[in-house]
């Protein structure tokens, strides 16, 4: 997923971290449960991935297995699968792994099961192309099974909309904003008649805009590009600023939610999983939303993959479980549960995807919506040094959003960051 559920200040990847998930469980790994031909397996991730009910329904089906969830914070639960790495111990038994750092795991393929000695190849010809290969080592080996893909759209609330005096059904909105700069000043119409910010984050506009560039910080020849696409999305984003209808929120923080419950802002960009975070963090605005088209159409933000580093005691039943939960009927029921898009095509033209409808979402198709990105996906390369790099930048983004940094100066700190993350 994407999952996405991102944004602090990071530390150096093998930095020591004294970090608990949100779970309010320790990021230490291991299974401690002695009883007799028990087994507990560990699984860190970050955000909403659809796991509470799969777990009860596991757990029933095998009475001798213990599924404990770990999920933390997105950048923090890589950095401390980094530090495991490195360390040799305290792993998870399962480890989710994002788009934006499967380079850098992938790297170190033999800190990893090679899930293909698991009879993992069977499954090769479901996933989408780009998909099973983005985690698969240059000697052949398969460190990761995808979960979903974070294909884009657009989310928006209909009732501050309409309080705005702009159109609120799903058609007419999409076509106020064809281009990035027709959002903006789509934005500045809402400020203007409402007193209040239009979207959430500049953060949350540079990331969907980078994604839709034909290259993103990295070539394949692992060199950093920031004249390119970065550069794109950065401009956008500090336009979005300086229009004055940012929040100016950091994404996936405390007051980032308190955003969605206080009306703060009118529209955020959506990959499919984000849905999952609206619904959880804002449950009484159910019927308030609905889904538009992404200015500039298309991209990708987000998307994991379960991956078993070796430390873990258990890895045997450790692939059964994720064996288990990449099948069409777990990876539906993540769908409709929290929103996150499978990665599998032939499950688009399922009708339990194809055909399904989110209440929440003012009933929007979102299964037409998603399928229908992710088929026409031409992803970036994302280098080695992907995930650290974005944050950094982000980073600089979150200076300029607290006052702390003027726009003017902000490209330049953003490329000294950025440099820095690519040596560190």
């Amino acid at each position: 997923m994407g999952r996405s559920v991102r944004r602090v200040a990071a530390v150096g990847l093998v930095a020591a971290l004294a970090i608990s998930g949100c779970s309010g469980q320790s990021l230490e790994g291991g299974n401690d449960d002695a009883a007799a031909g028990q087994v507990s397996l560990k699984i860190n991730f970050w955000g909403d991935m659809g796991l509470d009910k799969l777990k009860a329904k596991y757990e029933a089906e095998h009475t001798n297995v213990k599924i404990v969830l770990n999920s933390g914070e997105y950048n923090a639960q890589h950095e401390d699968l980094q530090k495991k790495l490195v360390a040799g111990s305290g792993a998870p038994d399962i480890s989710a792994v994002d788009e934006g750092f499967i380079v850098q795991f992938r790297s170190q393929a033999d800190q990893f099961v090679n899930l293909i000695d698991k009879g993992a190849s069977s499954y090769e010809s479901k996933y989408l192309g780009w998909k099973w290969k983005a985690s698969q080592s240059a000697d052949g080996k398969q460190i990761g099974l995808g979960t979903d893909v974070g294909g884009l759209a657009m989310c928006y609330r209909t009732d501050l909309f309409k309080a705005a005096g702009l159109p609120t059904d799903r058609e007419s909105v999409s076509k106020l904003w064809p281009t990035w700069d027709e959002f903006i000043a789509t934005g500045q119409k809402y400020t203007k008649a409402t007193g209040k910010k239009f979207v959430d984050s500049g953060t949350n506009l540079f990331n969907p805009v980078l994604a839709q560039q034909p290259v993103g910080f990295y070539d394949e020849q692992e060199a950093l590009q920031m004249e390119g696409g970065p550069k794109v999305a950065f401009d956008t984003s500090m336009k979005a600023i300086e229009a004055g209808i940012s929040a100016n929120l950091a994404s996936f923080q405390p007051n980032w939610d308190q955003g969605f419950k206080k009306d703060q802002f009118a529209a955020l960009a959506c990959p499919a999983w984000m849905l999952g975070h609206i619904q959880d963090t804002a449950p009484d605005q159910k019927g308030k939303w609905d889904i538009a088209s992404i200015p500039g159409g298309g991209g990708n933000w987000g998307g994991s993959w379960w991956t078993i580093p070796k430390q873990g005691k258990n890895v045997d039943e450790a692939y059964k479980f994720v064996e288990w939960l990449i099948q069409p009927e777990q990876q539906i029921e993540v769908f409709k549960t929290v929103g996150n898009l499978p990665s599998q095509p032939a499950l688009y033209k399922d009708p339990a995807v194809l055909d399904y409808k989110k209440e929440f979402f003012t009933n929007a198709p979102t299964g037409q919506i998603f399928a229908a990105t992710a088929e026409n996906l031409q992803p970036q390369y994302l280098g080695k040094k992907n995930g650290p790099t974005r944050v950094a930048v982000e980073n600089v983004i979150t200076r300029v959003q607290q006052g702390g940094l003027k726009p003017d100066a902000a490209w330049a700190e953003a490329v000294k960051e950025a440099d820095k993350a690519s040596k560190a």
